[in-house]
């Protein structure tokens, strides 16, 4: 019988991410991307000529993201270890869309941190990149207000079936625009 992340990264990963809006030959940045299982399936999106960098403070975690990338054959991502700072070692406006899938809440961030975090997203995104929440673990409503106080515009809510602890769950995903 299958795992849910199996079931996950091999059924429902691309659909969902597509859904969300990524593309082929995009530019993502999957911000605390734990074992890759939203970077793998936007590799795969994104094809040879987009790139998906995956941020993390965990080094095993990027040594799995990095293992499960070469058993794929995947060569478009790009891993970036971080100390837990909140610069984001890439250029101004150079990202189509920042997945924040379960790391922006106050167990990582203060809101003082948060806004931080907000203020270079929006310096790495592009004009018009996309920003995918999921804000597990917080009230989004709350969080969506304090996005837009960011300069994001609130674009849609999901309701979606996504990999959370391993495990298969229903829940909303926000998108927003950088204005």
């Amino acid at each position: 019988m299958k795992s849910d992340i199996e079931i996950w990264l091999k059924e429902e990963s691309e659909k969902v991410l597509k859904e969300v809006g990524i593309k082929k030959d995009q530019i993502i940045l999957d911000f605390g991307c734990g074992s890759g299982y939203y970077t793998i399936p936007a590799a795969k999106i994104v094809g040879d000529r987009g790139k998906v960098y995956a941020l993390d403070k965990s080094r095993s975690c990027l040594y799995e993201v990095m293992q499960r990338a070469k058993s794929q054959k995947l060569k478009n991502i790009r891993i970036i270890e971080t100390s837990g700072e909140l610069k984001i070692p890439l250029e101004d406006e150079s990202v189509d869309i920042i997945l924040l899938y379960d790391v922006i809440h106050s167990y990582y961030f203060s809101s003082t941190k948060r806004r931080e975090l907000l203020n270079e997203i929006y310096r790495i995104s592009k004009p018009n990149a996309l920003i995918s929440v999921y804000p597990k673990h917080t009230d989004w409503e709350n969080l969506r207000d304090e996005i837009e106080r960011a300069n994001f515009h609130f674009e849609r809510k999901l309701f979606k079936r996504l990999l959370h602890n391993n495990g298969l769950t229903q829940d909303y995903l926000l998108n927003f625009r950088k204005k």
